[in-house]
């Protein structure tokens, strides 16, 4: 019984701090955009990678 006078504080001032920083995240526009990050990675490579010819290729300009 004597747990119970520990615990429902604790829980009580455990739920409160999530909720701040649930509000905090919220506020700060944490969850504005869901779905653009993910867009963004696959859409971020713009440039091919090259072939291993064309890295031969340049490995020999300016040599000679």
């Amino acid at each position: 019984m004597e747990s119970l006078y520990l615990l429902i504080p604790l829980s009580v001032v455990l739920v409160f701090l999530i909720g701040v920083v649930f509000w905090w995240s919220v506020r700060s526009g944490q969850f504005d955009d869901l779905e653009g990050p993910g867009y963004r990675v696959v859409v971020d490579d713009d440039s091919p990678p090259k072939a291993k010819s064309q890295v031969k290729d340049d490995e020999g300009v300016g040599q000679g």
